[in-house]
């Protein structure tokens, strides 16, 4: 009799721990954007790049990987079929969209896409696909059919939107036609793929209109996350959800030369947070396949201030991006128009991004925008290469202190925060008191008071 009462207890037990589980899950599904991404990191997947094969399946048995290393958003690199005429290199620029409904041959099929969408949403990951709406190829099938489509010049020829991407020609969004049908390219992949939204490139080079009837019509399909590449407030009025931190990458870029100090990274982010709206998500990040390919690796640009700058994408505000290869150690620029193939062979630095990630992930203080905790500069002397702040969210509050310079450096901590902390990235205790406090060339800290544990 004991022995049923027992197993009728466990059973009881094991069937409230499924209820709720199942509850939790609802839940979670029933998030939507920009809501659900609150605390998600991401990740830009070159699928050219990351693999030998240089393929779709090829690159979907690295989604449980990066699933177990964190990653909740991926952004993937346009996959769409490459112009030919006026290509660039061997095998062009992913931006040279040759036809916006279709898979490039080199990269696989629909169905493979679909495999891969559906892998990473059984992983519990968001799929972003890149959109390149700003310009085609040459031989894209619309200058042919609808050569009105296109900017020209004075002798009536189609244009590069740039003199220097002289592979692609510019569209004219003065015609309604062409936002009609980019519409239905963009509606294409919710619709046969289910992605959960779009990354688009030089969104502020395309008229605002079209992005906010667009952005709004695509919302009434399927909730979306909208990423632009763009720095400025007004692309969020159009209605993306985050935007790029470019200005933040060329400042840390700045510090890391010794040009710039922790103060300008003050005056940047009171400047930032006076002209965006509390709910404005800004990407952060240390690299991405622009700046690898154009301006040399992190190694290269960053030096011995790279984990610093990293651990301030990740505690500060903004969502964190994480590029392909980063986490093997990406120590050379991926040439851009050919093929050349990311190393895995080891991963040196897969833990320190699983440790940031469950950093952000597991301190609601840390998590994106206004669903994170409030930021405050930590008053203390030799403030000009002492970073002192802090994220507060209710009664919980984390303390970060990086030393932003190359150079040992000492200071006295706030009265307010002389006290005993534990470092969240080594699990010691740290103490401040009224003494000078010293720090190695660019380390760091993420403190939580020992008493709130």
């Amino acid at each position: 009799m004991k022995k049923l009462l027992f197993v009728a207890l466990v059973s009881l037990f094991i069937a409230c721990e499924q209820k709720d589980h199942a509850k939790e899950q609802t839940q979670q599904s029933d998030e939507t954007f920009p809501e659900k991404a609150k605390d998600m990191t991401i990740y830009e997947v070159n699928i050219r790049q990351y693999t030998a094969e240089g393929t779709i399946k090829a690159f979907i048995p690295h989604i449980k990987r990066l699933n177990e290393m964190g990653v909740e958003m991926l952004w993937i690199m346009p996959i769409q079929p490459i112009g030919e005429k006026e290509r660039k290199g061997s095998l062009g620029s992913y931006y040279s969209i040759k036809d916006y409904t279709a898979v490039n041959p080199e990269f696989g099929n629909l169905a493979d896409f679909k495999e891969l969408v559906n892998t990473a949403h059984e992983h519990n990951m968001v799929v972003l696909l890149d959109w390149v709406a700003n310009h085609t190829a040459f031989d894209h099938h619309w200058t042919t059919e609808h050569p009105d489509y296109y900017t020209k010049d004075s002798l009536g020829n189609m244009i590069p939107p740039v003199q220097d991407w002289s592979d692609v020609a510019d569209l004219n969004y003065e015609n309604d036609s062409l936002r009609t049908d980019m519409k239905e390219a963009m509606n294409f992949w919710l619709t046969e793929a289910d992605i959960d939204g779009f990354r688009c490139d030089v969104a502020g080079m395309v008229p605002a209109y079209f992005w906010e009837n667009t952005i709004k019509e695509l919302r009434e399909v399927k909730n979306i996350f909208m990423l632009a590449e763009d720095d400025t407030p007004e692309i969020h009025d159009a209605g993306f959800d985050m935007s790029y931190g470019w200005e933040f990458l060329h400042l840390t870029h700045a510090i890391a030369k010794g040009e710039k100090n922790a103060n300008d990274l003050e005056a940047y982010l009171n400047k930032e947070d006076s002209l965006y709206d509390p709910e404005d998500i800004k990407m952060y990040f240390t690299t991405n396949h622009d700046e690898n390919s154009w301006s040399g690796t992190v190694f290269e640009r960053l030096d011995s201030a790279y984990n610093a700058i990293s651990l301030l994408t990740f505690t500060l505000d903004g969502m964190p991006l994480v590029y392909s290869g980063q986490e093997a150690g990406l120590n050379k620029s991926l040439a851009f128009f050919d093929k050349d193939t990311i190393a895995w062979d080891k991963l040196p630095y897969q833990d320190w991004f699983n440790k940031l990630i469950s950093l952000k992930k597991e301190n609601p203080e840390l998590w994106n925008a206004n669903y994170g905790g409030d930021f405050n500069r930590i008053s203390t002397s030799n403030a000009e290469n002492i970073f002192a702040f802090s994220r507060k969210k209710g009664n919980d509050e984390l303390v970060i202190i990086i030393n932003l310079s190359n150079d040992f450096q000492r200071f006295i901590m706030d009265e307010a925060y002389q006290k005993t902390f534990k470092d969240l990235l080594t699990n010691f205790d740290v103490s401040f008191d009224s003494n000078e406090f010293s720090m190695e060339p660019w380390s760091y800290y993420v403190l939580q008071q020992t008493d709130n544990m």
